[in-house]
């Protein structure tokens, strides 16, 4: 998998939605890349890192009944300067998750949780939702992938905007939280 940087915000406080110097190119939203560098980018306050916690929270749930294969966009309010633009902070992370389900796939009822957007919101901060790569026929997977471009791509009073994509891969993790863990550890910022 190629990864490429985050790129700066825009002067609006957005991830870029395409390259400005280069617009036809492929480096565009989704934005491939590692889990490592969203957490070192978007852990600049307390309430990003409670966020990016519950990810990582969210991610191993996932991978505990199973779902290890696939990719993740992250969007929504976290991936803006929302501090800047509405003096918030974010309440949470959107993720839709495109995994590959194994043949084997059976989760306990209390693992389903995780698959439970409400459930999900409530305990991780992260507005979950899941396409099945292996269970859509070719035609549905574009129409999935294109309603998420389509809802994902701007802000609601239409400003485009670009988004992120990281693997799902469970071996990104550890040291993405190794790293979010000594962050904590080291401020003391509320």
């Amino acid at each position: 998998m190629t990864f490429i940087a985050i790129p700066e915000w825009t002067p609006h406080g957005l991830l870029p939605p395409i390259d400005a110097r280069s617009p036809t190119s492929a480096t565009r939203s989704p934005y491939s890349v590692p889990l490592l560098d969203v957490v070192m980018r978007f852990s600049t306050t307390a309430p990003r890192r409670q966020i990016l916690s519950g990810l990582m929270d969210y991610r191993a749930a996932m991978h505990d009944i199973g779902l290890v294969a696939g990719m993740q966009w992250l969007d929504g309010s976290f991936m803006e300067q929302v501090e800047l633009l509405e003096a918030r902070h974010p309440r949470d992370l959107d993720v839709v998750s495109f995994v590959h389900t194994p043949s084997t796939f059976a989760p306990s009822a209390a693992g389903c949780d995780v698959l439970d957007n409400e459930k999900a919101k409530a305990r991780f901060r992260v507005d979950g939702y899941f396409v099945g790569l292996d269970e859509l026929p070719p035609r549905n997977l574009v129409a999935h992938s294109a309603y998420w471009y389509g809802l994902w791509s701007h802000r609601r009073n239409q400003a485009w905007k670009g988004y992120l994509q990281v693997d799902l891969d469970p071996a990104s993790d550890v040291l993405a939280r190794r790293w979010l863990a000594r962050y904590d550890a080291s401020t003391t910022e509320t």
